[in-house]
């Protein structure tokens, strides 16, 4: 029965049944042995063991590779130009590099703004300025129009921007370096500047994120802006958002906005003449505008058609219509608006959005402001006709002027010749050096540090290290009083109170009275090396006008919502003014500023019949010039030079500042209750002998503009008239009508 049994059943079994001493075979399915465990150190070994493969092998392959690469260069040997062609091009890779990083590192704060999610949109303030009485000045605010998509806007206008703006839009990536080149070649050829180089998607960058100011820093951003906005959208949409944003002229930005100002219809139904000239004004806004300028818009319209003819876009069959019946545009003659006023306001009511939460949440407004249109006129016309007389004979484009009240409420502002060539103000935004002008801040810490006009300073050479100041004459006049030596804006003086009293003293004087920007502590500051703004300026003159209270510069008077309800009241929500200045100190800097006006650098901004104060400021190499002065009703600060900081041809501070500002305030003064002048006594003055100031004369001068109170008293007493007489009543009311007029 064994036989039944498998062979793994027979040994079991006979061992179960029969003890035997014969031992049994091993199994074929016994467990297998463990492997021995390796110890810690060879663990360490085999890590070792591969890291040195890895490096000896890593090492070879490096070896070889620069084994061939020397090999490779033993036979590639270039002689003659072709050498110096090699070594020049390696050349310019390695330095191409090196400035390749150091432009990302200047660009790196422009790309902070693209980080912010709301990029795309605007301003989303809709904002109706006035001026101080109530007349509408101004709209600002821009929200992004997108109800007429890019599919609807006229094929004509599409054809018109790329042709006259960037005819190969479509082809490069940010930056079109033939373009640039060509219009590099096209200036060189006729002397000046004639066509742009920028393409439609730097101009984008530009008007997105960046101001308008020429430098070179601006466009570094603005290229590598436009890098970031190809690799971000689309072209349609880049081609969008330029047409949404582009500024057309007449305070509008974008198509949509300017067709509908310019020719009072939808950007939908514009016809090629008329998208001819839209296209345009990209170049200079204000300058074809053809509500200003009909004719110079005509024919650079005339020139973009061409244009469209050249880059293949229309046959010269297709646009001969154009040119026969040019575009007419809607008649809209008016006063310019002050652009750059209202630029600088609309950033006032941003910030104060940030503290009142009511105007944050309500962003369609009316503000009430400080501007008398004018004044503002006057500014505008003083600063004109003085470029427009001497820019040529003396070498400089551009000024600018900040006139404020004696308590810092601006009430004119210039920002640059012409908005529409150049938006930036730079009555706000440009810093330049103020010269001399710096020096009254000098001599009020000294005032405040135990000195007087009457002190005595020694006026002789003067080294600090390697820096030598001079006076303007090269000459020295020994022992002078401080009245004496600003009058006549001696430099060495300010330096030696700067070393008795130190530069801290200056700088915190200075800021104080109203200089908000560094102030950098060198030996060069006391003749005005650190670079202010101009309407710093004036706000910090405005508290030696007032008699020493703090003059921060303010255009808001008042907002009020759409229902009509006041979010802000500027008496209302803003504290009173802060004396920073002892009310003696600043009588003292008065008469010598006075003296400055009457007999020292600032003779020609004499005002007939009114007491006025200031002092001239001229840079080095003639870069800069500033007048800014003051009466006891304005302060006003001007300032001439160039945006490239290049040398005018001896413009200095008592030459055409000094001249605008005359001419400003001059007018600023005609029929008005003259201010006291803090501290300073007209008898004083032998030009002003005869004059008697507000508080001492018995005829008061008529005002401007009359009170509602006097208004008032004049109505009723119309009335009384009319009740006596209709004859009477007829005459009054025609008097009254006059005096409100005037």
């Amino acid at each position: 029965m064994d036989q039944d049994k498998t062979p793994e059943e027979g040994p079991s079994a006979k061992t179960s049944g029969h003890a035997s001493n014969t031992p049994s075979p091993p199994s074929t399915h016994a467990i297998p042995a463990r492997p021995r465990r390796r110890s810690f150190g060879q663990f360490m070994l085999a890590i070792d063991a591969g890291l040195d493969t890895i490096l000896w092998r890593s090492g070879s392959a490096i070896r070889r590779t620069l084994e061939g690469y020397d090999g490779f260069l033993r036979r590639f040997r270039a002689r003659g130009i072709w050498r110096g062609l090699s070594e020049l091009s390696s050349e310019a890779c390695t330095w191409g590099l090196v400035g390749f990083v150091i432009l990302l590192a200047f660009a790196q704060p422009a790309m902070e703004a693209t980080r912010y999610s709301d990029w795309r949109t605007t301003d989303d303030f809709a904002v109706t300025f006035v001026d101080r009485f109530g007349k509408e000045i101004g709209k600002r605010g821009i929200v992004l129009n997108d109800s007429v998509p890019l599919e609807e806007i006229p094929d004509s206008l599409v054809k018109a921007t790329l042709a006259t703006e960037d005819r190969r839009f479509f082809v490069h990536f940010g930056i079109d370096f033939l373009g640039t080149f060509r219009a590099m070649v096209e200036n060189a050829r006729a002397g000046g500047v004639v066509q742009g180089g920028s393409s439609i998607t730097q101009q984008l960058a530009k008007n997105l994120f960046l101001s308008n100011e020429r430098t070179l820093g601006r466009k570094i951003k603005e290229a590598y802006l436009a890098f970031w906005l190809e690799a971000n959208l689309t072209k349609q949409e880049i081609l969008k958002l330029y047409l949404d944003r582009a500024y057309m002229g007449g305070g509008v930005f974008g198509v949509t906005a300017a067709s509908e100002f310019y020719f009072n219809k939808s950007v939908r139904e514009l016809t090629l003449a008329e998208s001819a000239m839209l296209a345009g004004l990209y170049k200079a806004p204000t300058k074809y505008a053809p509500h200003v300028n009909l004719p110079a818009a005509r024919a650079r319209a005339n020139e973009v058609l061409t244009n469209m003819v050249q880059a293949g876009l229309l046959t010269e069959g297709q646009v001969i219509g154009a040119r026969r019946n040019p575009a007419i545009a809607v008649d809209r003659s008016q006063d310019a608006l002050p652009e750059y006023f209202l630029d600088w306001a609309l950033d006032e009511v941003k910030k104060l959005a940030r503290r009142i939460p009511a105007l944050a949440r309500d962003r369609i407004v009316t503000v009430r402001t400080t501007l008398e249109p004018a004044l503002q006129r006057q500014a505008e016309q003083a600063i004109s006709t003085t470029l427009r007389d001497n820019a040529r004979d003396r070498d400089t484009k551009e000024a600018a002027l900040t006139a404020v009240a004696s308590d810092g409420a601006v009430v004119a502002m210039v920002g640059g010749s012409s908005y529409g060539e150049s938006q930036f103000n730079r009555a706000v935004n440009a810093l330049r050096q103020p010269g001399s002008s710096f020096k009254p801040f000098v001599y009020m810490a000294a005032f405040m540090n135990g000195y007087s006009k009457d002190s005595v300073v020694p006026d002789r050479p003067l080294c600090i290290g390697n820096w030598c100041p001079r006076n303007y004459g090269r000459s020295y006049a020994g022992a002078v009083n401080l009245k004496l030596a600003l009058t006549k804006s001696i430099n060495t003086v300010p330096v030696r109170l700067s070393q008795a009293i130190g530069r801290k003293a200056i700088i915190e004087t200075a800021q104080a009275m109203g200089l908000t920007h560094e102030l950098e502590d060198v030996v060069t500051l006391p003749i005005g090396s650190s670079e202010v703004s101009v309407i710093d300026m004036a706000a910090s003159y405005a508290t030696f006008s007032n008699g020493g209270m703090k003059a921060a510069p303010y255009t808001i008077l008042e907002v009020k919502n759409t229902r009509g309800d006041v979010l802000y009241d500027r008496d209302r929500d803003e504290p009173p003014a802060q004396r920073v200045l002892p009310a003696d100190k600043v009588a003292e800097m008065n008469d010598i500023l006075v003296n400055v006006v009457e007999a020292g650098t600032g003779r020609r901004a004499r005002i007939d019949g009114v007491i006025a104060a200031g002092k001239t400021g001229t840079t080095s190499a003639y870069r800069d010039a500033w007048f800014v002065g003051y009466t006891g009703n304005f302060t006003a600060a001007v300032w001439f030079g160039n945006d490239d900081f290049s040398s005018t041809r001896r413009v200095t501070g008592g030459s055409l500042p000094a001249m605008a500002w005359q001419s400003f305030m001059d007018y600023a003064h005609k029929d008005i209750e003259l201010k006291p002048m803090p501290g300073v006594d007209a008898s004083a003055v032998p030009r002003l002998a005869s004059l008697k100031v507000a508080e001492a004369t018995t005829a008061t001068a008529q005002p401007r503009v009359l009170k509602q109170q006097t208004n008032a008293v004049l109505n009723s007493i119309g009335e009384a008239l009319a009740r006596l007489s209709p004859q009477a009543s007829l005459e009054t009311g025609s008097s009254t009508d006059v005096a409100a007029a005037q």
